[in-house]
């Protein structure tokens, strides 16, 4: 069978990404789609709003055939390790032959011509890209702007940005794999304002902590809605921001510093805050240099106890694949997975299999699942596969 892939992370599922979801199905007349999706925490450093086996759900509802999970060691990373963590898993799977993605412009060549760019990097390039960082801005924009000189079609929306990690880690890991990007329509990437069906999902979540439960109706299956309806009290940020504070002040400098991203002396700004009881970290310390989400993502990691050093090694061993959800029916998509080069988590105690690096990657995930569940307050539970079929949207 043939497999188109998307790499997501549904948080939470709207219409866009059932939008999304159907063009990626014509574009490529796959015999199923296979999506590999963050779990409880998401690559802002955030946790999210409705649980992985739900949002999985929630994704076979709308017609995808399989759900399986990115680790955590990736989905709370930079684009590059996250981008690069889904496509090496992905080449694991027997029948993957599209990776389908949205954009805000640009078509599969675009994307590969400026990954191949990147992995040449003129010497020129790199020095402006150094100069820029010295004088206070960030290393994504840096390089973006570096290379708006060079290559003025160099990808620097948020959208087009993740898509050249797709390219750089399918030319590394995955060469066969032939990119579709999709164009996003409706809202942009970080727009915080609903837009009637197809809104961003970052202002599907800026429309639920305001409360407006009517206008999410508009961008969001029903299903979707239901779920969002049931989180009623959410403060798990004030949760999650305490239980980062008490990481911080548990940790040295030395090991912070071992974080992905955690350069240039962020690792004593850090610690600083947490001593001086800081209200919000990420918003004291965002500046040009230093994003919202990158302080977001070294908070968690360490929190969590996931060093660059780790990511890398998991980046170079054999992992494995969780399944999360499953269509009715899908057997040959389920035979696919169980083939694949790695071992495939389906049922309790698979993960007795797991040695070395996998194992130790996969308790970060069970580990990462017990802090969900803290800061959301929820009691255990086992885990919960989605197996059922699609529904029709309008």
């Amino acid at each position: 069978m043939k497999i188109c892939a998307i790499i997501c992370e549904y948080n939470p599922f709207h219409f866009g990404h059932l939008y999304h979801l159907r063009e990626a199905r014509r574009l490529t007349d796959c015999d199923a789609v296979l999506c590999i999706m963050s779990g409880n925490f998401v690559q802002r450093g955030e946790a999210a709003l409705l649980d992985k086996y739900e949002r999985a759900a929630h994704a076979v509802r709308a017609g995808a055939d399989a759900v399986v999970e990115l680790p955590s060691v990736f989905c709370t990373s930079s684009a590059e390790f996250f981008a690069t963590g889904a496509v090496k898993l992905l080449s694991c799977v027997p029948g993957v032959t599209w990776l389908c993605f949205g954009a805000e412009s640009g078509s599969a060549e675009d994307f590969l011509a400026a990954a191949r760019a990147l992995n040449d990097e003129p010497l020129s390039v790199s020095e402006e890209i150094s100069r820029r960082m010295r004088e206070g801005t960030g290393f994504v924009r840096a390089r973006a702007e570096a290379w708006k000189n060079h290559l003025p079609d160099m990808p620097d929306l948020p959208n087009n940005i993740l898509g050249t990690e797709y390219a750089r880690a399918a030319l590394r890991f995955f060469p066969e794999l032939q990119l579709v990007p999709v164009p996003r329509t409706g809202s942009g990437y970080s727009d915080k304002v609903l837009n009637g069906k197809y809104s961003s999902a970052t202002a599907v979540r800026a429309a639920f902590f305001r409360g407006e439960r009517e206008s999410l109706a508009e961008a969001v299956p029903a299903y979707v809605a239901e779920s969002l309806a049931r989180l009623s009290g959410y403060t798990d940020s004030d949760r999650l921001e305490l239980l980062e504070k008490y990481a911080l002040l548990n940790v040295s400098t030395q090991k912070l510093a071992s974080v992905t991203d955690c350069k240039e002396g962020l690792e004593n700004a850090l610690k600083k805050a947490a001593k001086s009881n800081v209200r919000n970290i990420p918003a004291a310390l965002t500046s040009r240099r230093y994003t919202t989400s990158r302080i977001r993502r070294i908070l968690l990691q360490n929190l969590l106890g996931i060093t660059e050093c780790f990511v890398r090694e998991c980046l170079n061993a054999p992992l494995y694949l969780r399944l999360l959800a499953i269509g009715n029916g899908r057997e040959e998509i389920l035979s696919a997975l169980g083939n694949a080069t790695v071992p495939l988590l389906a049922k309790t105690g698979d993960e007795k299999r797991l040695t070395g690096i996998a194992k130790e990657c996969a308790e970060k995930d069970l580990f990462a699942d017990e802090v969900f569940r803290l800061v959301k307050n929820l009691a255990p539970e086992k885990k919960r596969i989605f197996s059922g079929g699609p529904q029709t949207f309008a």
